[in-house]
């Protein structure tokens, strides 16, 4: 249960200011650390047996010692430079990525109003579980739906690239 604390400040050139601070009293409380640098916890030291490094094996990485990295920053850069450069109409590419971020900005505002509905969120969860259920055993489940699942993305693909 939280507590409600009101404190009153006043200054000399200012009206009285009401701030309110909430406790939650969820967590277990903590005393202050000590500012000292002689008190330290102790550190409990683990072994590894020859049966816990194969257990682990699978997660073991090691360092490259190549300075080489596989992605050049600079590289990057220039492809993208010249992608740039090679727009006719950049007037249409800034207003479309422009519109992008508007329309994220949107959908974010009306996904938290969404989702501010008490009951909504949840019923929505409902809905999408739902329908993955039935995605699932309409296209994902027999050999047969997968292949015309397959056929119809490609017919999709061939659309969009326009070469259908």
């Amino acid at each position: 249960m939280a507590s409600t604390v009101i404190a009153a400040a006043a200054s000399s050139s200012m009206a009285a200011t009401a701030i309110r601070a909430t406790r939650c009293y969820a967590l277990p409380y903590l005393p202050p650390r000590s500012s000292s640098s002689s008190q330290s916890f102790p550190i409990k030291q683990v072994s590894l047996t020859a049966s816990d490094s194969r257990r682990f094996a699978p997660f073991q990485t090691r360092a490259s010692s190549s300075e080489e990295s596989p992605v050049d920053a600079n590289e990057i850069f220039t492809d993208l430079k010249e992608k740039w450069d090679a727009v006719e109409n950049k007037s249409t590419v800034i207003i479309y990525g422009g519109g992008a971020v508007v329309a994220v900005w949107l959908s974010s505002i009306l996904i938290g109003a969404v989702n501010s509905v008490p009951l909504l969120p949840k019923i929505l969860e409902l809905v999408g579980l739902g329908y993955t259920g039935w995605f699932v055993y309409r296209y994902l489940l027999f050999k047969s739906s997968r292949k015309e699942l397959a056929t119809d993305i490609e017919v999709l693909k061939k659309k969009i690239a326009g070469t259908e």
